[in-house]
């Protein structure tokens, strides 16, 4: 299946603390959740749960990283 991978604009602060929670093998709910809704907003049907990948090295304007699997017949 295809990967998506999706950019999600956040705070240095959140980035972080994003990051911290998947190096201890936590999950930051809220910002998969924005992932796969972001999935959803582009005409794409997600195939599993979001996949957190990384951040951006913006001082600023942060991003997090997340791969979402799609089914390929979804979609533009």
């Amino acid at each position: 299946m295809p990967l998506l991978r999706v950019h999600l604009d956040s705070d240095p602060a959140t980035a972080r603390r994003v990051l911290h929670l998947h190096r201890e093998g936590g999950v930051h709910h809220e910002s998969r959740e924005a992932a796969r809704e972001q999935v959803w907003r582009q005409g794409r049907t997600p195939a599993g749960d979001p996949v957190f990948v990384g951040i951006t090295n913006g001082r600023r304007n942060v991003q997090l990283l997340y791969d979402v699997e799609v089914y390929s017949d979804t979609g533009p």
